[in-house]
């Protein structure tokens, strides 16, 4: 019995799918304007173990990811310049070859971290016309109004407005301002924009499309219920996004969309925490942003990183140290050798089958995923398993069934990635020797060793090991 914790309620539920054995769910995406931080990628891989488990669970699951790549302002709200467009001009590119560039390193590192693809990529400017008759039945249902500069969703008309935020609409005006467009035709403070002209502000945008209302582009909130409804329908199972998303951008999602459909547009909805850096909110601007290239760099492999998502629950906040993730690797390393020695006394591997996985701990595992996706207590099990009396053959296939869930290939050596300053040092060593400066030789090695590092001098040159 799978129960969900559902933000929409604030309560675990028993999971109920519109249709049986199948599920809709839909993911926001990035904005493909940078290369994704840690605290992305912590997103990525949490629905990625979802997405897993539910499939483990025998559920048919249609996976929607969005990027978006126009329309997102500087402000979650409608004020500052759109994200795209200052990327542009910051690397002297277009939008489109911005948004082509960041999606790719945006797709090799979840490959990295070993994430499956969603079933479904969808890019927002290549939704523009079902963006464009989506804002078309509000306008006809007089659900959204026209001024000079946008059109905007009138929140007054929406029915239950902050059911998912719960919030005060007063207190809900924080962050939503008509700021620096400064549009005194709008409204409500409240009120969001589905369309932005090309005039005023943004006269110069770098893109527009034709719509009955005048050439523009859309907002950031309509491309996510427009994308959503023609991948998955008016009313899906399952939405998730970052904790950050729950005031503004879901509700807005749920406002224009259930207005829109006359029904019920969300079953269950799941936020994940963030992902902290020493205990503070990872920001750049802080200088406490890591990406996934920097932590390889580090020397940490990116199932590491993977392994170290699993030890916090997705709606607690995480805290990212160097030496959490140094834990982390030395724990996911002794996982892997531990995995090894059972392959290695397993003389048989077609032995290693369905018949051979053990229905207790099957059982166990099944009940901690199906827990609002218990993955830190699940992954508790695989220890108990590996110091259990079974025998190896069973230990072996047991583990190897979860992984379908962990994800962290755990019959799969993974490649060692030797920080820069540690290659470095190396290089600096190989001279000092060539220059037989054998004293300051040693000292290096000794730098090295104190990295956690063992070098051999061999016929075939320096050897790295950990």
């Amino acid at each position: 019995m799978l129960k969900l914790y559902n933000t929409l309620t604030r309560k675990k539920e028993i999971f109920k799918p519109i249709k049986k054995n199948k599920i809709g769910f839909y993911q926001c995406g990035p904005t493909v304007y940078w290369t994704q931080h840690i605290g992305n990628m912590r997103a990525m891989t949490l629905v990625d173990f979802i997405i897993r488990a539910l499939k483990y669970l025998d559920y048919d699951v249609k996976f929607v990811r969005n990027y978006t790549d126009v329309g997102h302002l500087t402000s979650d709200a409608d004020a500052g310049e759109d994200k795209m467009e200052k990327a542009a001009k910051r690397e002297s590119l277009s939008p489109s070859q911005i948004a082509e560039k960041y999606i790719r390193i945006f797709e090799n590192d979840v490959k990295d971290l070993n994430t499956q693809e969603p079933n479904i990529k969808a890019k927002a400017t290549e939704h523009i016309p079902d963006i464009i008759a989506m804002i078309q039945i509000l306008m006809n249902k007089n659900f959204a109004y026209k001024t000079d500069l946008a059109l905007y969703f009138d929140v007054s008309k929406a029915k239950d407005y902050t059911k998912l935020s719960r919030q005060n609409l007063e207190k809900q005006k924080y962050g939503l301002g008509s700021g620096e467009i400064g549009d005194p035709q709008k409204k409500h403070p409240s009120d969001f924009a589905l369309w932005f002209f090309k005039t005023g502000q943004y006269k110069n945008a770098l893109q527009a499309w034709k719509s009955p209302w005048g050439i523009g582009f859309p907002g950031w909130h309509i491309e996510c219920s427009a994308i959503s409804n023609k991948h998955l329908g008016k009313t899906f199972d399952i939405h998730m996004g970052g904790i950050e998303h729950i005031p503004i951008h879901h509700t807005n999602e749920i406002a224009q969309s259930e207005s829109a459909h006359g029904i019920k547009f969300v079953n269950y909805w799941l936020h994940n925490e963030h992902l902290l850096v020493n205990n503070k909110k990872m920001a750049k601007s802080e200088g406490a942003s890591y990406s996934l290239s920097e932590i390889k760099e580090k020397g940490f492999g990116p199932l590491a990183l993977r392994y170290l998502f699993l030890q916090a629950h997705y709606r607690s906040k995480q805290n990212f140290t160097w030496k959490a993730m140094q834990s982390a690797q030395n724990g996911f390393q002794k996982l892997k050798s531990q995995i090894s020695n059972l392959k290695f006394t397993v003389q048989n591997s077609k032995l290693i089958n369905k018949k051979l996985i053990n229905k207790d701990f099957k059982n166990q595992f099944i009940k901690k995923i199906s827990d609002d996706f218990n993955f830190p207590q699940a992954l508790v099990i695989v220890q108990k398993i590996l110091k259990s009396d079974l025998p190896n053959k069973n230990k072996l296939a047991t583990i190897l069934d979860f992984d379908q869930v962990l994800g962290l290939k755990l019959t799969t050596e993974e490649k060692k990635q030797i920080p820069e300053n540690v290659l470095s040092l190396v290089k600096q060593r190989e001279q000092a020797r060539k220059n037989k400066q054998w004293r300051q030789a040693d000292e290096i090695r000794e730098k090295i060793e104190k990295l956690g590092y063992k070098i051999e001098d061999t016929k075939d040159g320096v050897k790295i090991n950990l």
